[in-house]
């Protein structure tokens, strides 16, 4: 009896390895032939034959981007590297904050308080608090100040500027170099107008930050009580745009007016830049320019839902102890979308078996007009182990065990 019953065990074994030869030599396809289509998880907009009339600004370089995606919007030489004067405090600033060091006493230095105008008065040796001195570096623009913060927070100017560029290497700030921490005009200082969106973008996440830039006056003094300061925010925009969150002015001789904006309204967050937006006496431009750009998004562009939360469709599988399985791709997104846009959602699948319930197995990509704005995970509802030998032979030897 037992002779035959292995017997019987070894010819199973046999015939399992035959038919998984068999099975794998004229059986298998394409493995382009298990790649599964999502069953209508997007809003599908087809772009129309006419796109909006482009926007008469007074800017050389212009950008308009949704916050959330960092997908552009509008543009207008939008990555050309040029100098962005002192919309560059908004980089100090951030690192000021993330420093954790708001109660510090800083000391102004000979070379911080040589500073040129605008500039908070700075005397060697005067001692301030940091958390004072955003103030006059986000609401006044002063000089003098970014200075001090840049030495106190990285040794030396230079010490400084490699944090900064640090972190916009982080926040992919690809196009942009910091020399200064107050964006005086200097070689090799430079940004452009979507990497300084994206620099708001983040900007804005920081509710320090934004309390920061939307305080309309402050009033300090010096670290001995015997010097005092009031401050007032310059930020026009701030005041007479709907919804407006900020953020910063500038201007130099060589980058001309400059102005990063932000704005929310009805759920859609918007940064934007203008660069060289005109020269003196023309200092309203920067406003006139960032109000078309603001009012263009707001007009055009709508938030849709793009995937559905928890989306389950069949996937296929290859060489598996099921020839399917039932997935989910893990929403919802929602993104600002225009009707001239086309959304499409694209499947990549990447595992191995075997597959346990739960488990990555790929990732729905998101585009409009064929810029990925979004990764959302798929997951596996379903296990399921590879049709192997080492399969067949367990479960050959279950039949035999516990029959």
């Amino acid at each position: 009896m037992k002779q035959k019953k292995c017997f019987a065990i070894l010819l199973l074994c046999a015939l399992t390895a035959f038919h998984i030869l068999w099975d794998r030599q004229f059986s298998s396809t394409d493995s382009s032939d298990f790649v599964p289509v999502l069953p209508e998880p997007v809003i599908q907009i087809n772009a129309m034959e006419q796109t909006p009339n482009p926007l008469i600004l007074q800017a050389s370089y212009a950008c308009l981007m949704d916050a959330g995606s960092h997908r552009i919007l509008y543009s207008k030489n939008t990555d050309k590297k040029v100098p962005m004067a002192s919309t560059t405090k908004i980089m100090t600033a951030l690192l000021a904050l993330e420093s954790n060091k708001l109660n510090d006493v800083v000391i102004a230095s000979k070379k911080a308080a040589g500073m040129p105008k605008v500039h908070l008065g700075m005397q060697p040796g005067r001692q301030y608090y940091m958390k004072d001195l955003l103030y006059s570096l986000m609401l006044e623009s002063h000089n003098d100040t970014a200075v001090a913060i840049a030495e106190h927070l990285g040794g030396s100017v230079s010490g400084f500027a490699a944090k900064m560029n640090q972190k916009a290497k982080l926040l992919g700030m690809s196009s942009t170099h910091f020399i200064t921490p107050n964006g005086l005009d200097a070689n090799g200082h430079y940004s452009t107008a979507s990497d300084m969106c994206k620099l708001a973008s983040y900007a804005i996440k920081n509710k320090d930050f934004l309390s920061l830039v939307q305080t309309k006056s402050h009033s300090f003094s010096d670290c001995s009580g015997k010097y005092h300061y009031s401050l007032t925010n310059h930020d026009a925009f701030l005041s007479y745009y709907e919804g407006a969150l900020g953020i910063k002015t500038g201007f130099t001789g060589k980058a001309g007016y400059c102005f990063v904006g932000a704005a929310k309204k009805n759920g859609i967050t918007l940064t934007s830049c203008v660069l060289a937006s005109g020269w003196p006496p023309n200092k309203t431009y920067k406003w006139r320019d960032t109000t078309k750009l603001m009012d263009y998004g707001k007009n055009n562009f709508d938030t849709k839902k793009i995937l559905k939360n928890r989306i389950s469709f069949p996937v296929n599988i290859e060489n598996g102890t099921k020839k399917q399985i039932i997935a989910v791709a893990i929403g919802p997104y929602k993104a600002l979308v225009s009707r001239n846009d086309t959304v499409e959602a694209k499947t990549e699948f990447n595992y191995e078996l075997p597959i346990k319930s739960g488990e990555k197995i790929g990732e729905v990509k998101l585009y409009i007009n064929n810029q990925c704005v979004k990764k959302c995970k798929i997951e596996a509802v379903d296990g399921v182990e590879k049709y192997d030998f080492k399969y067949c032979f367990k479960k050959t030897l279950d039949y035999f065990i516990f029959q």
